[in-house]
């Protein structure tokens, strides 16, 4: 544990900084599988759920959390089901 004031306080924004992008990776995950279920059971909202998990596929890659690469394989497998 560190003993300077700033260091402390560093310590403390990267612990927020990390369960905050590990909640949108998590989010990003949890959307993907609900849109692929979706679309193997054909349900009614399946677009609405396949948007949204691209929207959070785009997001995630744009703040780094997941390769652009990733997330282009992530979206093509979306498209293609």
């Amino acid at each position: 544990m560190p003993n300077i004031k700033s260091a402390i306080k560093r310590v403390r924004t990267n612990q927020t900084a990390q369960e905050a992008n590990i909640a949108q990776k998590n989010a990003m995950r949890t959307a993907v599988k609900r849109a692929e279920t979706a679309k193997l059971e054909d349900a009614d909202n399946k677009d609405a759920l396949v948007s949204n998990a691209v929207k959070l596929v785009d997001k995630a890659a744009k703040s780094n959390h997941i390769h652009a690469n990733k997330a282009s394989r992530i979206k093509s497998k979306l498209m293609a089901k």
